[in-house]
């Protein structure tokens, strides 16, 4: 009901009243048949607009009871919104898709067994293909225990995270290369990195304290010691330890 309708409604049972009101102050005199039938007329059609007004509302009640639910689930809405802009992650992880290496051959196969016609440098290709650490997710980071967090912040961590992806690119891109294209210091790395590798690092990417700080330039001090744990909880690497070097293994 417009609020225009609504005055009319009112003014019109002030009106009624007022005539019942009028009808009642000529009670102390005597009234004629016709008199009577008037005034119950009256009163019957103000129970009447009593009981519409009490329906009426009613329905208010009613209807702003549902439009303060909308009114709590708009504002939910609008606050959960402004957290999910105030809290995008400068880094957004991808996840990669690593070539199988233990699928067998018969799986490349067509239905009648017939092996598609590879590119040519599909074979280059996985060869030099390098995995990384993901980054650091907001969920993944806040089941981080806050003790081991301190101060530090996702998009800080993410950053040791790309560090960590800068070393183990450049430790591969060198293992990937002929050794007679090397230079005297890259094949010095090289041959290292072959001494570090085990049995227990065979099919597994790879890297050490000093890939870190030789080929990412980071420093290797007590806070990389908590971002290990960190990295650790979040399941990006497990540790193989052997010969006094201790190598991260990415998961």
């Amino acid at each position: 009901m417009k609020m225009t309708e609504l005055t009319d409604f009112s003014n019109h049972i002030y009106d009624q009243i007022s005539s019942v009101k009028r009808m009642l102050d000529l009670s102390v005199a005597e009234l004629s048949p016709n008199k009577m039938k008037k005034l119950r007329e009256e009163l019957d059609s103000l129970d009447r607009l009593m009981e519409d007004t009490e329906h009426f509302v009613c329905q208010q009640k009613e209807q702003l009871k549902h439009l303060k639910l909308l009114d709590d689930a708009f504002r939910q809405n609008l606050e959960d919104l402004q957290h999910m802009k105030d809290n995008i992650p400068a880094h957004l992880p991808t996840k990669k898709v690593v070539p199988s290496k233990d699928e067998p051959a018969d799986s490349q196969k067509g239905a009648a067994g017939i092996q598609p016609a590879e590119p040519e440098n599909t074979k280059k290709t996985c060869k030099t293909f390098v995995k990384e650490m993901d980054l650091i997710t907001a969920s993944e980071f806040e089941s981080i225990p806050q003790y081991m967090r301190g101060r530090l912040t996702q998009d800080q961590l993410n950053v040791v995270v790309q560090s960590f992806n800068t070393a183990i690119k450049a430790k591969y891109k060198i293992l990937h290369q002929p050794v007679k294209s090397l230079n005297n210091h890259s094949r010095k790395l090289h041959q290292r990195f072959k001494e570090q590798e085990t049995k227990d690092t065979k099919g597994h990417y790879f890297i050490v304290e000093d890939d870190v700080r030789e080929l990412a330039q980071m420093k290797v001090d007590k806070r990389f010691q908590g971002i290990l744990n960190m990295l650790r909880h979040c399941q990006r690497f497990r540790e193989v330890r052997g010969g006094g070097i201790t190598r991260f293994l990415l998961l």
